[in-house]
């Protein structure tokens, strides 16, 4: 039997996971279907890459490595009954654990075989926290290829000391230096990984909190850039669409560093993700309000 390879995307939150998607998306001519777990109640990473000739299916509501295993494997049941795919592409939470997954493919998904995990690392989230969480160290750890992407936003000089610390925790893996995940999708698949992984000693603890915001009002551009320069530091991710006077713009912020680029919508939905940050939550939405309430 032909099994349907799989790769698996993973990296922390907002290190470019969704971009190199769309990048795969643009320039790999293949039957792609794509399943995709997000950390948030709106799946805006599926609506930025939806209508792409691309069958997708969302898991949302949990993380894929743990709560949602099952959905996992009856989608993926699902996409290749209907589908007949070449290959499957899973983009996973920021806060997900690889290693969990590629058991399960391992272990539940006989028709399917694991192609290789892609990590993706964020250069100047490195730099600028060096301490690594128990899940980005996984992440580092059971990749086959390491993108570390966002090289455009640090020294030069600084970059081989990041390839360097990532040698010491996986030596094995190729390293990639990219800028918004640009890169040959060729050097992505056929790595046909066949080792065995026993079951992991899973201790997946989601100490991340998520909400939401939508509305269909007009937003003032310099009133959201003002609000998205002085988000707290407690909100660590947060992206969605914002509709301003001359079109609709997707918005991506990591850590404090955020831009825009134009994105065809027609309403504006946002989420945020962070640590604690339940307490900033009304402090975050009356801001948002008030830009868009009538002067």
């Amino acid at each position: 039997m032909l099994r349907t390879p799989i790769t698996l995307i993973t990296g922390p939150l907002g290190c470019g996971k969704t971009t190199l998607l769309r990048h795969i998306l643009r320039t790999r001519p293949a039957k792609i279907a794509i399943v995709m777990n997000e950390f948030g109640e709106i799946a805006i990473d599926a609506k930025v890459i939806e209508g792409k000739n691309v069958r997708i299916a969302e898991l949302g509501g949990g993380c894929v490595c743990c709560s949602l295993l099952g959905e996992f494997e009856a989608a993926v049941n699902e996409i290749i009954e209907k589908v007949a795919p070449d290959m499957i592409i899973v983009e996973t939470t920021g806060l997900a654990e690889p290693e969990a997954l590629v058991f399960n493919i391992q272990e539940a998904l006989p028709q399917c075989r694991l192609d290789g995990v892609v990590s993706v690392i964020d250069a100047d989230m490195l730099i600028r926290f060096p301490e690594l969480g128990h899940t980005t160290r996984l992440q580092i750890e059971g990749a086959d290829i390491l993108l570390l992407n966002k090289i455009d936003l640090v020294e030069q000089s600084q970059i081989e000391p990041l390839e360097t610390k990532l040698r010491k925790i996986n030596p094995t893996a190729a390293i990639v230096r990219t800028e918004r995940c640009q890169i040959d999708p060729e050097l992505l698949f056929g790595i046909g990984r066949e080792k065995e992984v026993a079951r992991p000693q899973h201790r997946h603890q989601l100490d991340f909190e998520s909400f939401t915001f939508s509305c269909d009002k007009t937003f003032p551009r310099d009133c959201f850039e003002r609000f998205a320069d002085s988000l707290p530091a407690s909100v660590v991710r947060a992206k969605g669409f914002v509709r301003f006077p001359d079109g609709t713009q997707l918005f991506n912020f990591v850590a404090g560093r955020w831009e825009l680029e134009p994105f065809q919508t027609d309403r504006t939905e946002l989420v945020f993700i962070g640590k604690s940050i339940a307490a900033e939550k009304e402090a975050i939405l009356h801001a948002l309000n008030e830009c868009v309430a009538d002067k």
